[in-house]
């Protein structure tokens, strides 16, 4: 879903309960995902008067094809005239999200893609890749598997946007962002001040974020709580005062420091083993990097861990590594790309 198929006076009724509830920062950054399709003048002035200053548009891809395939058409001029009524109302802060590994997706039309999204100057570009989980999302299953790109096929799509977006003149940050060189993100890339939480890269340093709806995870400092996904049930529970949360977890140390070096690779593509874990062992980690190591894809030095620039795009791999609810699944390179 997205939150712009809710109407403006929702927007109003949500924002003066939240600002019941907490202190608002007069500097805050209020950002919001929006379709482009639902963007109207009416919807892009309320958020505005609301404080909203960032807003996110998922494009996905340009091409019609590839639209039709993924069944959500939306011509490029859609996201024109949706970057257009934002801007004007003082809403300039502006990503836009794209998807690679889509069907009947090409170098030819992701390049495409890329130059009409870059004409836009957006400030932040993020580009995911398709997971195709049929089995879990039931609109999925009308997409046809064969249409779908292969390993090799995904790994020169992201290859190709990240090129693309450089030539640009955007800055890589991380493994899927890119962003203009005087964004805050870019700075907090150079500068080696950047975060990641389970949505995305961030300059944010906070360890809480709270989640509110059916489905959403929230962070603390000592763990994760997730409400339960079902909207009819969420809805019952808040009617009757009740918690949503239907299940979570409880950080141990050694979990906070697993973290703290997923975020150092994922971040940096570096971590010194050393620094992050002095009293930590991680043979069983060296063990997996070795291939690692072999291909060039890694350097490790007295427990310094250094991507290359050809295993940079895999650092998701080398991450894993240490992440000890992951590696017991590592069949290869497919989850990385």
């Amino acid at each position: 879903g997205t939150p712009s198929i809710l109407h403006a006076t929702q927007f109003k009724r949500i924002m003066a309960a939240l600002r019941l509830s907490f202190d608002f920062h007069p500097d805050m950054e209020h950002a919001i995902e929006l379709d482009p399709r639902t963007v109207n003048p009416i919807l892009a002035k309320t958020l505005s008067l609301m404080g909203v200053n960032r807003a996110s548009l998922g494009v996905q891809d340009v091409d019609a094809d590839v639209q039709k395939a993924i069944g959500r058409v939306q011509p490029i001029e859609t996201v024109i005239r949706a970057a257009t009524l934002l801007r004007e109302v003082g809403i300039d802060k502006l990503n836009f999200d794209l998807i690679y590994g889509l069907p009947l997706q090409t170098i030819e039309t992701l390049r495409e893609t890329c130059k009409r999204v870059a004409e836009l100057k957006p400030d932040r570009v993020a580009c995911f890749g398709y997971a195709h989980l049929p089995q879990r999302r039931a609109n999925q299953r009308l997409i046809d598997e064969d249409s779908l790109p292969d390993a090799d096929e995904r790994f020169a799509q992201a290859s190709t946007v990240a090129d693309s977006f450089i030539g640009f003149g955007y800055q890589p940050v991380g493994i899927d962002h890119f962003a203009l060189p005087d964004d805050a993100l870019a700075i907090a890339a150079r500068e080696g001040a950047l975060h990641r939480n389970f949505q995305g890269y961030t300059t944010d340093r906070c360890h809480t974020l709270i989640g509110f709806g059916p489905s959403s995870i929230s962070q603390y400092p000592g763990g994760y709580a997730q409400n339960i996904s079902d909207v009819g049930q969420y809805s019952k529970r808040a009617v009757a005062g009740d918690l949503a949360t239907v299940r979570g977890y409880t950080m141990r140390d050694t979990d906070r420091v697993r973290a703290g070096i997923i975020t150092a690779l994922m971040c940096n593509f570096r971590v010194d083993l050393n620094h992050a874990a002095p009293d930590m062992e991680f043979s069983d980690e060296m063990a997996l990097l070795r291939p690692l190591v072999a291909d060039g894809l890694v350097e490790v030095d007295n427990g310094i861990i250094t991507a290359t620039e050809d295993g940079k795009p895999l650092i998701r791999l080398v991450a894993a590594t240490f992440d000890e609810f992951r590696r017991e699944s590592m069949h290869g390179f497919s989850f990385a790309v």
